[in-house]
């Protein structure tokens, strides 16, 4: 049976996943002038690293980068989940602890009445995890 996609491709795609997700945030802050709240600079510090240590992988086709891409996707993935969650369900949002300057409920866009950016890096993050979960998986029929 032939793949669909190679191990090249899943890290490249979680590569452009995490490249797109940085110059979407860079875009939204520097040039829209929309500030981050604190989970978004959490998520930005998660996911930032991913265009260098990603970009280095794939440069030395080094696949053992999965096992860090997936804990950090999961964790950005997390964190982006529960700031879904404080912007859009009520009871979450009651509950939602003030955290700085900038509100976290607050949504600057709201795309389809659901497309928050909290949603775009929730998208990235699970396109990453989903990508660093198959090379591993891959990883390990190759060294059989």
């Amino acid at each position: 049976m032939k793949k669909i996609i190679n191990r090249e491709n899943a890290l490249f795609l979680a590569f452009a996943a995490g490249l797109i997700a940085t110059l979407g945030s860079l875009y939204f802050s520097e040039i829209k002038g929309y500030e981050p709240c604190s989970l978004c600079w959490y998520q930005r510090i998660l996911m930032y690293p991913f265009t260098i240590i990603l970009a280095i992988a794939i440069i030395k086709k080094d696949y053992e980068i999965a096992i860090y891409s997936t804990v950090l996707s999961l964790i950005g993935a997390c964190i982006s989940t529960y700031h879904v969650l404080i912007q859009k369900v009520p009871f979450f949002t009651d509950k939602a602890a003030s955290c700085g300057r900038i509100p976290c409920t607050g949504d600057y866009i709201n795309w389809f009445g659901f497309i928050t950016i909290p949603m775009l890096a929730l998208i990235a993050f699970v396109i990453i995890l989903v990508c660093s979960i198959y090379v591993l998986k891959t990883n390990k029929g190759e060294s059989k």
